[in-house]
């Protein structure tokens, strides 16, 4: 099949779109108002963009349950601040909850029965029972073409502090069959990684000239 996004004609009762992006990392963020109110929501349109410094983009998008702005995008250009907790496969019903249409006064961390744990440099509190927290520093927010009366905007944000919890760390790495993390697909679908193999990249020379020896002097 082939469609035209600008005119939505696929002709399926959903759209596909996020389907085709799979899986993608859940962007837990943590937030706090300009008076001190916490705020939690999941965002699937959300990773990392690079190592140095480290930085992550989340799309906060769509419109608050009274058709204002959502709390997130406000929270963060009124504060500068935000943290990526990591969900887990074991947090996915918890998140759900963090997602659902709350009333502005209602706290996300109370409604799903989440700890709301101090950060180290950055105000928003972490998600305790989340095993890795990314605080972050504002950088931009770049707003695109929206089709919608509500902004299309990408938040970039400079990862400032780690938090890591020390029982996922097996021989110097993360063990990503301990941290079990939650993956969005498409519709309400979400996944666990399934199968986790590791692939090196291949030499450069012995890719174009396997008769090459090895290290070990094997051809």
């Amino acid at each position: 099949m082939e469609y035209t996004p600008a005119r939505d004609d696929h002709g399926l009762p959903f759209s596909p779109f996020s389907a085709c992006l799979v899986p993608r990392p859940i962007g837990w963020i943590s937030t706090v108002s300009a008076d001190g109110v916490p705020n939690l929501a999941p965002f699937s349109f959300f990773n990392g963009v690079g190592y140095a410094p480290p930085t992550v983009v989340v799309c906060p998008n769509g419109p608050h349950a009274d058709g204002g702005e959502k709390d997130t995008p406000v929270n963060i250009a009124a504060t500068g601040e935000f943290v990526v907790n990591v969900a887990t496969l074991d947090l996915a019903e918890k998140l759900n909850v963090t997602g659902m249409a709350h009333p502005r006064q209602v706290d996300e961390f109370a409604a799903a029965g989440l700890t709301a744990a101090p950060s180290a440099v950055v105000r928003p509190p972490r998600v305790a029972e989340s095993p890795i927290h990314l605080e972050c520093r504002h950088l931009t927010t770049v707003l695109l073409p929206s089709w919608t009366a509500h902004p299309l905007r990408a938040v970039f944000g400079e990862v400032v502090r780690v938090h890591i919890d020390d029982r996922l760390v097996v021989d110097g790495r993360v063990s990503m069959e301990r941290l079990r993390p939650l993956a969005r697909l498409g519709y309400q679908d979400y996944c666990g990684l399934g199968q986790v193999f590791e692939m090196p990249l291949p030499e450069f020379d012995r890719l174009l000239r396997p008769d090459i020896p090895d290290e070990n002097g094997a051809g």
